[in-house]
């Protein structure tokens, strides 16, 4: 059975993530270093892990199977649930793909080299309505094509 993963901290479409898993009856985990404010529902599990690095990524990637959709900024966390089979998609609804993990990681190396040594200051364009628009749009077909994977 699918379960939609969300790594919570820093994600800016929890409530759309939640319309979603509902419309498609399935397990919304969402996993983070410290309580939040989350919506509330029979489908809905809030899972707090203990403070560090890299702890919720880890909860997430030791459980996320195929069939199963997980939703994160993080490309290391994305990298390792690909592999497994999960379907994975960032909050602006970009999906993560096994045939491109490889150029992905490397961008995300190359960027953070780039801020530490001050070549650029900025983390990125902000999130728009159009991130949260093509957000939704792409968790619904990663939903279906989960459900008939898991099936």
């Amino acid at each position: 059975m699918t379960v939609l993963y969300i790594d919570a901290d820093a994600c800016p479409v929890k409530d759309e993530a939640v319309r979603v898993g509902e419309r498609h009856n399935v397990q919304i985990k969402f996993v983070s270093n410290s309580w939040m404010r989350l919506p509330e529902g029979d489908l809905i599990e809030r899972v707090v892990v203990p403070e560090g690095p890299d702890e919720a990524d880890n909860w997430i990637a030791e459980r996320a199977v195929a069939g199963d959709v997980v939703v994160t900024a993080d490309v290391p966390l994305a990298a390792r649930c690909v592999k497994t089979g999960a379907l994975v998609i960032g909050p602006t609804g970009k999906p993560f793909r096994e045939d491109a993990m490889g150029i992905r990681l490397a961008m995300r190396d190359l960027n953070t080299h780039l801020r530490e040594i001050g070549e650029i200051r900025e983390s990125g364009p902000g999130f728009t309505k159009a991130d949260r628009s093509r957000f939704l749009n792409q968790l619904e077909t990663t939903m279906r094509a989960a459900k008939r994977i898991s099936s």
